[in-house]
Parts: C-alpha cells; sequence; structure tokens
C-alpha cells in the first residue's frame, strides 16, 4: 500500500493566453474567437475581470481530435 508520499497529486491546471493560442495555430485572434463562437474549439475561462485563458488540457484534446479527423479523412 502506497502512503502519503507517494500518492500522485493532481498537475496544477496550466493555461494558454490568446497570443499563445494564435502563434501555436497561426492563426488570428479572431479566427479563435470565430471558432469559439461556431463552438469548433474550447471556451476560455475567465479568469479575473481582465483576463481570460484556455484551459491547456482542453486546447491539447482538441488538437489531438483535429489530428484524429485528418488522418481519418485521408
Amino acid at each position: 500500500m502506497a502512503n502519503a508520499s507517494q500518492q500522485s497529486t493532481p498537475h496544477p491546471a496550466q493555461f494558454y493566453r490568446l497570443p499563445s493560442i494564435k502563434q501555436k495555430f497561426q492563426v488570428s485572434g479572431s479566427s479563435v474567437w470565430a471558432w469559439v463562437k461556431a463552438g469548433k474549439f474550447p471556451k476560455p475561462i475567465k479568469l479575473s475581470d481582465n483576463s481570460t485563458a484556455w484551459n491547456a488540457a482542453d486546447v491539447e484534446a482538441w488538437a489531438a481530435e483535429r489530428i484524429a479527423a485528418s488522418k481519418a479523412t485521408r
């Protein structure tokens, strides 16, 4: 049986801000917001009144789904 020091602890949430999303996918900010509005991209999280970000795990899962869909249509 594992003791408390051997148990895994959840990783803290990581976030992507809009400039990171734009750079990662080489798209404009307006494209990202259009995808969100159309339900084609994860919704952002409001971290504070002036700060919006995307959960990194949601974005990575979306990217993996896009890759899988692309391979399935070949």
